[in-house]
């Protein structure tokens, strides 16, 4: 999937959670932002981007990824942008529809065979009464 860098808005911030000295200074985590409906992809493809339940898509159609697991921002931004490919490659894939199919006659007697001999098994479970 190719998608024109143009395409894409990163934008470094500060990260939240622990980060030792550089916490306060250096803007590691990457919010990555695409605008789906002005993007270069086809038109199905958008659709189902947009049809999805994703609370990162917003209702202009814009997809908002966060990114602050790791400490370098160049390592944030590569995650951030896998995550978009992986979301946009989930969606240009189509599930194959299932072929209805019926059992076989010998599968179908054999099911009742089997059936029929647990039934028996279970019968002889019970109380057993005294013949005098």
């Amino acid at each position: 999937m190719n998608i024109p860098p143009a395409e894409i808005e990163l934008i470094a911030v500060r990260s939240q959670g622990p980060g030792g000295q550089n916490v306060n200074k250096v803007s590691t985590a990457i919010h990555l932002r695409f605008d789906i409906l002005n993007s270069s992809l086809s038109e199905q493809i958008k659709q189902r981007l947009m049809n999805l339940n994703d609370n990162r898509i917003t209702k202009d159609g814009v997809l908002i990824i966060k990114a602050s697991e790791e400490r370098s921002q160049k390592k944030n931004k590569e995650l951030a942008l896998s995550r978009l490919i992986d979301l946009i490659t989930s969606v240009s894939t189509t599930s194959k529809k299932r072929k209805p199919t019926k059992p076989t006659v010998s599968s179908q007697i054999k099911r009742l065979e089997d059936k029929s001999k647990r039934s028996q098994k279970k019968a002889l479970r019970g109380n057993v009464e005294d013949i005098e």
